[in-house]
């Protein structure tokens, strides 16, 4: 099971503390440091100082890490035009030696767009479609070869496709509890689906669905990673896991209903039953950026038994 780090920057974080929890999730050991890519904070507080650009971010962390990977959960199609995007990735992904990884999802939050000028399509998810086929589609195409995309929301004309990425084939992740659309994507684009914020049981309904619809588009259902993503909340006493989760204005029940929240052993055991129903890597959402002793106990006491 591989456990990797998941922040939220739009509820108020700089980029120096960004840099701070990279760092500390690359000298503990985990496999990676990913964050979301929003424009405006969500719930209670004031998301000051005010948003980061992800793809800005790790472009920096690209150069200030040796050896994690770097990704998004989820860029917004909405946010940038996809030509632009596969500049910006293959970019960050040469910055970093190759490890970079895109989480492209379709956009839903209405009210940045409308803080920041952003359109807000009514139809998302067509765009979604085509903006994986362009983006996959540039990298794919060979060297010294034209890449032309005539759709109904984006028109490419004899692109040169490049650059191209460190890697031969930057990992795309799609994810969410679409029941038919969401599979279909996941199985003609992406390399791994990522489970948000579901239930053992939804879970195991959704990576059903698609390991479905990889068989059914011709491919190896694993061929692909399957994934979680859970807030994530662990002490060494009820004392402690009561203060952090007081911490990020949770409550501990809730949080070990939805989440991964208690002792490193009763941690270790609700992801074993995640992995029991197919999960092989979980991002951890830490929403208290500035608790790096929460990242130390969760690498000494969760990771080292999961290894």
């Amino acid at each position: 099971m591989d456990l990797r780090i998941f922040t939220e920057p739009q509820q108020g974080a700089t980029y120096d503390t960004l840099l701070t929890v990279a760092k500390a999730t690359e000298e503990l050991g985990f496999d990676a440091f990913f964050r979301s890519d929003h424009y405006l904070h969500m719930g209670d507080g004031d998301g000051q100082p005010g948003p980061t650009d992800a793809w800005i971010t790790l472009a920096g962390l690209a150069r200030e890490t040796k050896r994690i990977r770097l990704g998004t959960l989820m860029t917004a199609a909405t946010f940038r035009l996809p030509g632009v995007l596969a500049i910006q990735v293959a970019q960050v992904d040469q910055m970093s030696g190759g490890r970079v990884e895109l989480g492209l999802g379709a956009g839903w939050f209405e009210e940045e767009h409308k803080a920041y000028g952003i359109p807000f399509p009514q139809e998302k998810f067509a765009r979604l479609e085509e903006q994986l086929a362009i983006v996959t589609g540039l990298w794919g195409t060979k060297a010294g070869e034209t890449f032309s995309h005539h759709g109904t929301h984006y028109d490419l004309t004899d692109s040169p496709a490049l650059p191209k990425p460190a890697q031969a084939r930057i990992p795309v992740l799609i994810g969410g509890h679409g029941a038919a659309r969401t599979p279909r994507l996941t199985a003609r684009y992406a390399d791994e689906f990522n489970m948000p914020f579901g239930s053992i049981e939804d879970t195991e309904r959704q990576f059903g669905r698609v390991r479905a619809a990889a068989e059914e588009a011709g491919r190896k259902a694993d061929d692909l990673t399957y994934s979680n993503a859970l807030v994530v909340c662990v002490g060494r006493d009820d004392q402690e896991v009561a203060r952090r989760a007081a911490s990020i204005g949770r409550e501990v029940d809730e949080l070990k209903a939805n989440g991964l929240a208690g002792s490193p052993a009763e941690v270790v055991e609700r992801i074993g039953r995640y992995a029991e129903v197919g999960s092989q890597r979980m991002y951890l959402q830490i929403l208290d950026l500035d608790d790096l002793d929460h990242l130390e106990l969760i690498s000494s006491q969760v990771q080292s038994q999961l290894s």
